[in-house]
């Protein structure tokens, strides 16, 4: 394996990860171990849950389809790296015994922290204290490392939400974090409620709130070792690796594209010409480990010192900007030519620019379809969850509007000034370059890796999947015509018009119904 810089730099270092059972963080540990063979040991901060221990939790982990390329590469042998540390960013010293936190203290060179509460809807106290006070925790632990070489902190494009658009730069804080933290650990949850909108100001949610303060956290000890904060956007499936279209997350587009698979979400609350910034999972953990050696690099540089803090945005709206138009006219063939075996009903997605005409839309084409589906699935002696879906969506959508709604310009300068940085091998081992990613081979990909990895439908099943397609086609365009056969009758019965003037009015019911 030919050499670079980056995996000079990390070959021999031992790795701290928080987050790693996330969709990042499980996603650097496999990109480390594949792609850097020499690297050191990766501690992981794992809490035990649901009656597991940290050690089952990790065999769950090294079970993630994140690895099935690196099995497939005889790698398997490299998961033995990898050591387990117990502990929560939401404790006190991270919940980490002191014989682990000395362990730590003694051998870790680098921290990549991507820990976090995602959550728009959780109390300002939960999100300060896992976003905010975590931070601080791991900055603290950071602190006490005695050879430490970088730490990089996951923050999110987004926690500058407040404006559209936004520089790879330190924005001042949008409140003192004391204050912030004793609020939170003297009011109970109703108390910090009513409180929420002159805390927030301009900030849409307590997740962009407590992110932006964190960043400060880390700000403030950039003098001491070698930081760097990464700011990705909306992450979406992998591009390239470790497999085109692979992804766990049903955030974003991979969930609705998996709810449109199923033929159960049929539309979908969006303006097509709007930028909507998404970020590969593949390019985000490129940078965040490119930037770990970056900011080393910038000390080495720097006589020994610490330079001044790094920021790179990971985000797509100002270099490779997307806008589903582009896709408007394919999204639906993308779902045909990879349908589910397990769908409902025959997938046609659309979108609806208008907030109402969407909950007008919904009640006709989810909640009516979704109260018999469920019915159904209640009296086969399952579990009935499409209402409880939909009605999840619908009190949502409020909240997330400004989100659906609002177009962001990410400036990313610095980061493409950092893949220009890079030599010619860790260009295309560590590419954070996304000028050549087509989006519609993207997205294609995309719902194909949709298909296997969250709907959990093998490849195998593929032309079976197709053929059921067929027939659920032929049985959606049957109720279509039923419908507006009723329709039909219903105009003659209604105004005692003739049928030939009844066939003239039937088309304004169709472009009509078209609009929602």
């Amino acid at each position: 394996m030919a050499s670079s810089h980056i995996t000079d730099f990390y070959a021999g270092r031992n790795v701290f990860i928080t987050g790693a059972t996330g969709f990042v963080g499980v996603t650097i540990v496999e990109k480390l171990l594949r792609d850097i063979p020499n690297v050191g040991t990766l501690y992981l901060l794992m809490r035990a849950k649901k009656g597991k221990s940290v050690k089952e939790r990790l065999e769950e982990l090294k079970k993630n389809s994140v690895f099935d390329r690196f099995k497939e590469l005889q790698l398997e042998e490299r998961l033995s790296k990898i050591v387990p540390i117990e502990g929560d960013v939401g404790l006190e010293h991270l919940g980490i015994s002191p014989k682990d936190r000395q362990t730590l203290v003694d051998n870790v060179n680098v921290v990549f922290h991507s820990a976090a509460t995602l959550d728009f809807f959780q109390s300002l106290k939960e999100t300060t204290n896992i976003n905010l006070r975590g931070t601080r925790r791991v900055v603290e632990l950071c602190q006490q490392i005695r050879q430490l070489d970088a730490l990089v902190h996951v923050s999110s494009a987004y926690v500058n939400a407040y404006i559209t658009e936004v520089e790879e730069k330190l924005y001042p804080s949008p409140d003192d974090p004391e204050k912030i933290i004793q609020l939170a650990e003297t009011l109970n949850d109703e108390a910090l409620k009513e409180l929420e909108p002159k805390l927030l100001k301009d900030h849409p949610n307590t997740y962009t709130f407590t992110k932006h303060l964190a960043e400060h956290e880390v700000a403030n000890t950039a003098t001491r070792f070698p930081c760097g904060i990464v700011r990705p956007s909306m992450i979406t499936a992998a591009w390239k690796e470790p497999l085109p279209g692979w992804t766990i997350s049903k955030n974003g587009p991979q969930g609705f594209f998996m709810g449109a698979s199923k033929g159960i979400l049929r539309r979908l609350p969006l303006d097509p010409t709007i930028i909507m910034d998404y970020i590969p999972i593949d390019v985000v953990v490129n940078g965040i480990i490119t930037t770990g050696y970056y900011v080393n690099a910038l000390k080495a540089k720097n006589g020994g010192r610490p330079a001044e803090l790094q920021i790179f945005h990971l985000t797509s709206s100002t270099y490779k900007p997307f806008r589903f138009e582009f896709l408007a006219d394919k999204i639906n063939g993308y779902l045909h030519d990879y349908p589910l075996n397990s769908a409902v009903w025959y997938p046609n997605l659309r979108l609806v620019k208008s907030l109402l005409l969407f909950r007008i839309g919904a009640i006709l084409f989810h909640f009516i379809p979704g109260f018999f589906l469920d019915l159904i699935t209640k009296i086969g002696g399952g579990r009935p969850i499409l209402m409880r879906l939909h009605k999840n969506v619908w009190n949502s959508l409020n909240t997330l509007e400004r989100f659906i709604f609002t177009e962001w310009h990410f400036d990313s300068k610095h980061l493409l000034a950092l893949s220009k940085s890079q030599d010619a091998q860790d260009k295309k081992k560590f590419f954070i370059d996304i000028g050549e990613l087509a989006w519609d081979e993207y997205f294609a990909n995309t719902i194909r890796g949709v298909r296997q990895y969250l709907s959990k439908e093998s490849p195998k099943n593929l032309e079976k999947a197709r053929r059921k397609d067929k027939i659920l086609l032929g049985m959606h365009v049957a109720l279509q015509l039923l419908f507006y056969y009723g329709v039909f009758k219903l105009i003659i019965g209604i105004t005692g018009i003739s049928s030939a003037k009844a066939a003239l009015v039937l088309p304004i019911f169709y472009y009509l119904f078209g609009l929602i």
